[in-house]
Order: C-alpha cells, then structure tokens, then sequence
C-alpha cells in the first residue's frame, strides 16, 4: 500500500495559537508543581513540629499518670489531646516499654488509605519522645502524624493547577487572537494583495499600514514594488500600444496601412452580408505626384501626401475609414453605403479639396489632383481582394480617360466611368 503525505500545511495562526497555550500550560503546570512542592515542604516542617509540640504536651500531661501506672487516666489525657490534633497513632509506654495507652484515630472516611500513604510518603518515621520525671526518663510517647492536611493541601493544589491550567488557555486563546490581529492580519493582507497582483493583474492595490514597524516597513516595500511594477506595466503597454500603432498605422500620414484596411475591410464585408448593406471602396491615386517629388525633392513629396491624407480625412464620415496603401495611393472604406451617390458625393468633395495649393517647404507651393475609383459590394465585388481590384481597375480608368481629377465606378465589366471635374 502507497502512503502519501498530506500537503495541508498549518496556518500561522494555529502556529501561534498553540504556542501560546503550549508556553501557558507548560508555565502554569511548571509555577503549580513547583508551588506545591515547597508547600509540601513547608508542611511537612510545619507538621514535624508540630507533632514534637503535642508529644511534649502529652508527656506532660500523662507524667503522673505514668508513674502511677495509671492506663485509665493515661488513656484518657491522650485521648483529649490526640483526637483534636493531626495524629493518626498515639502510645504512651512505660519504662520497660509496655504499652500503657494508645489513642488511634477511626479510619472512616473515604479518603483514609489516602491520607495513610501521604503519612508514610511525606512525614518523618514516628516521633519518640521521653517522659521525664525527676530528672528520670520512665516512659515514652510515640506519635505518628495524620496526613489529612497534607492531602487537604495537596487537593487544593492540584485545583489551583486545573484553575490556572483553563484560565491559562483562555489567556494564550485570546492573546492568539490579538496577535493574529497584529501579526497575521497585516500578513494576510499582504498576500490577499500579492495572490491579486498575481493571478488578476491587479497592481493597483495596496498593503494597508500596519501597527507592527517591521510590517509596517515590509507592507511599505511591497507597496512600492508593486509602484514599480506598475509603472514597468504602464511603460510597457505604452510601448505595446506604440509598436501596435506602427505595425498598422503609416508613420508618414498616421493613416492606417493596407494590413489595418484589409482587417477592416474583411469585417465590413461580413457585416455587410449577414445585414444586406452596401459597402463601398474608393482607390485614390495622385496625379502630379511623381513630379512634385522629382522638381521639388522628398521633403515636398512627404508635405504633399501628408496634406492629402489630411483633406481626404476631412472629407469623410466618422464610421469611414481611410488609408495609405504605399506610394500615393490611398484607399478609402464606406460602410453604410446606402446608396451610390453617397460614395460619389465623398468622392466630389475629395477632388474639390485638392483645389487649395499645397505649401511646401521652402514657401513655395503646388496644385496637385487625384483619380478616384469607385467600387461597390456586392455589386463589383464579393471578397476585398476583387473589390479593390475593382476600385484600383475603376481608377486607372479614369487617369487615362483625363489628366484632370476625375472618378469611375468600377464594375466586372466594363461600363461607362462618371466624371467630375476637379
């Protein structure tokens, strides 16, 4: 049979909480014991001496009894005196030892062979003491102690001891409890928030302050590894943000690139599907931009394109989208379309944009213009790769059909482009 070891580990407050009943306890019983010891000590020098204060008072009081040879009278002044003391066993013997009186105390009680063994245990072997008369010895006492005392203390002791014991455990109870207020409340705290920082992300919470310095110092460290940690996740989502913006977005213009328009495009046109809405894809190309870019350098071709990609933004509805495909060509995304005109409307008001001269660096500036192709899902294309070929197809039409600004509406077959003039 496999044995296998229990992974239930003890919680710091059973920890603490039986320690301090264990150190309780162990005080309570080690202070009771040792109280009761020198008790029974003190008792016991106590009885001894006391036993020689009632043997010479029964030698005093049977003397004349004894030379005598009285047994009446011996056994009755031992008697008065032995039955109201703490003697078990009493004799008055004469001076060749025969016993003349003896007074035993009744064993009737239930705790009598009790009271025998802590006699035998703890007092001294029977008192001998000498009757004297005359300055000659002519009897002897011999007392043996009671141990009713001894038992009576002993008894009283050991329900100190239970007394003690159970307030003791109350005590180390509710000092466990305070000290896991103090100790372990802070402790828990900081791993309620150290299991949220790990398991939910969550760095925004904090240790609360502590009473205890040393925890209140270890909450204040966690706190600000927990500021750096959150700083360091901040910083990095800003990063991730920026890096994400780049990978979709043209550094140039801060227009979306064909990747972002692709994405965008492939959801419209599912949505467009599943609702039976029209969208529509307009392909710009510039004009002039190739000359521009030659006659004025670089710097100017960049001031050019940032310029269109700003009119053209400004010319479209907040759900529209538009972005730089490469070079100067630039897409744009309508979606609603609910009619036509509404894709040519934009389109006119793009070519109308271009009419204010474009400044360039240098204080110069230029009139450029822009062919526009038109293409519409369902109607000229099903998927975004035959509708931007419809729209790229569209423009280029329209470049060759004018040098002048003008858009056609693409089709799967050829159809007669609409013009405008820029």
């Amino acid at each position: 049979m496999r044995l296998f070891r229990s992974n239930i580990r003890p919680t710091l407050g059973s920890v603490l909480g039986r320690g301090h009943l264990t150190v309780a306890l162990l005080a309570v019983a080690m202070a009771s014991v040792s109280l009761t010891l020198l008790g029974v000590l003190a008792l016991r020098v106590y009885a001894d001496h006391n036993l020689h204060l009632i043997a010479r008072s029964i030698s005093y009081t049977v003397e004349a009894a004894v030379v005598f040879n009285d047994k009446t009278a011996a056994t009755e002044a031992l008697e008065l005196i032995a039955s109201t003391e703490e003697v078990a066993d009493a004799q008055v013997l004469d001076a060749r030892g025969q016993l003349l009186a003896r007074w035993q105390r009744p064993e009737n009680g239930l705790f009598s062979g009790l009271e025998t063994l802590i006699t035998r245990a703890l007092l001294e072997k029977p008192i001998s003491l000498p009757i004297v008369h005359q300055d000659r010895e002519i009897g002897r006492v011999l007392l043996i102690g009671h141990g009713g005392s001894l038992m009576r203390f002993l008894l009283s002791g050991l329900a100190g001891i239970i007394l003690c014991t159970a307030i003791s455990a109350c005590l180390a109870i509710y000092l466990a409890r305070r000290q896991l207020r103090e100790i372990i409340g802070p402790l828990r705290s900081l791993a309620s928030v150290a299991h949220a920082a790990r398991s939910e992300r969550a760095l925004d919470r904090r240790v609360p302050p502590a009473q205890i310095a040393e925890l209140d110092n270890l909450g204040n460290d966690f706190n600000a590894l927990l500021d750096e940690l959150e700083s360091w996740q901040s910083h990095l989502q800003s990063e991730n943000e920026t890096l994400a913006h780049q990978a979709s977005h043209d550094s140039l213009t801060g227009l979306p690139n064909r990747a972002f328009f692709e994405g965008r495009l492939i959801r419209a046109l599912r949505s467009g599907g599943k609702l039976n809405e029209r969208v529509a894809v307009l392909f710009l190309d510039s004009d002039r931009f190739k000359g521009i870019n030659d006659n004025f350098g670089h710097a100017a071709g960049d001031a050019v394109l940032v310029a269109i990609a700003n009119r053209i933004r400004a010319q479209l509805r907040e759900e529209d989208l538009v972005a730089r495909l490469g070079g100067d060509e630039f897409a744009v995304l309508l979606t609603p379309l609910h009619k036509i005109e509404d894709a040519e409307r934009i389109a006119d008001k793009i070519l109308a944009s271009m009419d204010t001269p474009i400044a360039l660096p240098g204080g110069t500036s230029v009139v450029t213009s822009l062919s526009i192709g038109i293409a519409v899902f369902p109607d000229h294309g099903a998927t975004p790769g035959a509708l931007l070929n419809a729209a790229d197809a569209a423009m280029y039409q329209a470049k060759r059909l004018s040098r002048g600004a003008q858009f056609t509406a693409g089709a799967e077959h050829p159809v007669d482009p609409v013009q405008t003039r820029s």
